[in-house]
Formats: C-alpha cells, sequence, structure tokens
C-alpha cells in the first residue's frame, strides 16, 4: 500500500514539476513577446513624430506660395479682383 502511494506522490510530483517548467517557459516567451511589441509601439511613437515634423514642414505657407508660384505658374490676385463673401440669414451676398 505504501508503495503505491509514494508512486502516486512519486507521479504528482513529477507532473506538478512538468507545470511549472511549463508555465515558466510560457511566461518567458509572453514577457519576450510583450518586450518586442513595446520595442515596436517605441519605433511607431518615432516615425509618428517624423511624418508630423514633414507634414509640418509640407504645409508651411512659405513653402505652398513657392510651389505655387513656381511649378503651378500661379501668383497672388490684385486687391480689386478679390471679392468677400457674407452669409447671413442662410443668404450669399457679394461684397466687391
Amino acid at each position: 500500500m505504501a508503495a503505491k502511494l509514494n508512486l502516486l506522490l512519486l507521479c504528482l510530483a513529477i507532473i506538478c514539476a512538468l507545470s511549472v517548467v511549463t508555465s515558466q517557459h510560457k511566461a518567458r516567451k509572453y514577457f519576450v513577446e510583450l518586450q518586442s511589441e513595446k520595442d515596436k509601439a517605441q519605433q511607431m511613437e518615432v516615425e509618428w513624430g517624423q511624418l508630423q515634423l514633414e507634414q509640418s514642414t509640407l504645409a508651411l505657407s512659405s513653402r505652398v506660395e513657392k510651389i505655387a508660384s513656381k511649378q503651378l505658374q500661379m501668383q497672388m490676385p490684385l486687391s480689386k479682383q478679390i471679392q468677400f463673401v457674407r452669409i447671413e440669414d442662410g443668404k450669399n451676398k457679394v461684397t466687391p
């Protein structure tokens, strides 16, 4: 009887040990995956900052004006060519 009990306890101890090893392996695997995702998030934050900087540079009014005048041959209108539109009560009124 004692031999059977000892064998059962030995089997339980082996199963517990294997469970601990398996759970530690999974925990390490998930930790490595978490670190990898954190690195990706950091890289994306850096890229987001670079894109914001690029957007602000591309949207500078001086740059837009330069491209409009050189590449598109556009020019600023004369003051007499400008009309202001006022919206009153849902009706448009053109003011020269």
